[in-house]
């Protein structure tokens, strides 16, 4: 609107500045790299699109060390952002576990036996450590 004002009234850049409330640097201002942002955002959307796994910081590695590209990270970082690419929401992937079958029954004794190990620690008394073989079947004394 300042530019309006100077081009249509023939007023300074200094007054129309000032009736709009910018600095003169803001009315000054020109945006040099959105040709090298389209480049930076080509390279991000072909890179996760090939290595679905990358994050930025494996994306803005290649981009720097493999490519030889000195583009700052918080100007790759914000680009990223914009193509939403920091959404991205990775799948779980589910352990397949086989199912164990159905167990055996044992038919006879001593075929199946049990081991448990217990232990007690008391200040008073010495600890005590005992080993029981249990059988399935028999009573516990």
């Amino acid at each position: 609107m300042a530019r309006k004002g100077v081009a249509r009234h023939g007023i300074s850049i200094r007054l129309a500045c000032e009736v709009y409330g910018i600095s003169e640097t803001c009315y000054r201002y020109r945006a040099k790299l959105s040709g090298e942002n389209a480049l930076v955002a080509d390279w991000l959307l072909r890179l996760t699109q090939t290595h679905k796994r990358w994050g930025f910081g494996l994306c803005f590695l290649y981009l720097r060390n493999v490519k030889g590209y000195s583009w700052n990270h918080k100007r790759v970082y914000r680009i990223y952002r914009e193509l939403e690419l920091n959404l991205r929401i990775k799948p779980r992937r589910r352990i397949q576990r086989d199912y164990p079958g159905e167990r055996d029954v044992p038919t006879a004794p001593n075929q199946v036996w049990s081991m448990d190990f217990m232990s007690d620690q008391r200040q008073d008394v010495p600890d005590i450590q005992c080993d029981r073989r249990l059988q399935p079947g028999r009573p516990r004394h």
